[in-house]
Formats: structure tokens, sequence, C-alpha cells
């Protein structure tokens, strides 16, 4: 995996700053990275959704559910792993046929993408998953 320099330096800071943990390997396959109870999620899935309502929903689409211009990722979500989820968010990703062009730009050092970036999969999991439906989602007391 190739990180820029700059994004290495602010993923140091959020590890340090306690803002992304680290999940072991074995964990990552296991663990869902979302919390859903009653209906309302946790935290960090709540914030996933704000986040994503800010950076990502005016390609993909409401709800990550897709649009003219970028891939529904509910679905993309059924076959990426995290660290590939993570991977293409960060460095970005084209595509070139004959017939398209698609282009998803780099978001490795947009701080209010990276920061948050197990926010923003753990909201998108859940809606790949099934277990969030559309819309704002209720959110767990403290």
């Amino acid at each position: 995996m190739r990180f820029a320099p700059q994004l290495v330096a602010v993923m140091g800071c959020a590890l340090a700053m306690g803002f992304v943990a680290p999940r072991p390997a074995s964990a990552q396959a296991e663990e869902k990275p979302y919390q859903i109870e009653n209906g309302k999620v946790d935290r960090g899935t709540y914030n996933g959704y704000r986040r994503y309502g800010n950076a990502c929903e005016r390609c993909h689409g409401q709800d990550g559910s897709g649009s003219s211009f970028a891939p529904d990722l509910t679905q993309s979500l059924k076959r990426l792993s995290h660290e590939q989820f993570a991977e293409t968010v960060i460095n970005g990703r084209q595509n070139v046929t004959s017939s398209q062009q698609s282009v998803m730009p780099p978001f490795g050092q947009v701080e209010d993408v990276v920061l948050y970036l197990d926010d923003i999969y753990a909201y998108l999991k859940a809606r790949s998953d099934g277990v969030l439906g559309h819309g704002r989602p209720q959110r767990m007391a403290n």
C-alpha cells in the first residue's frame, strides 16, 4: 500500500491523538466496525454518516447508493476489505475503458476524510450489510 508522505504525517498524528484505532488483522474479518442497538447507531457510525454527507455524497449519492458520477458503495463494500477501501479513498482510483473514464480523486490530504475514515467505513459497511436503512440514523445515548 502506498501513502503520500503528508498522509503518513497526518495518520501518525491521528494515531497519537487517538482518532484512528488500528485493528488487529484477525479482528477485521470477525468484528463489525459498527454497533447498532434498537435501530440506533454508535457514535462513530453516526459521525461516519455526517462525514460521508460532507465529503462523499455529492458523487456517490445519498446513503452511498451511487449516482451517474460514482458507484454504489453499498455494493462495493460487499467485496472490498477495510484496507482496500482506505487505499482507494486515500490514493484515489482511475478506471479507463474504451467506453468510459471514471476517476476518483485522492482524499489522502483531506483531514476531514482521513481522520474519520474508520467512521465513514463503519457507516457505509452498516448500509452495505443491510442493517442500516436510508436517511439520517438515530444515535445511541452516550
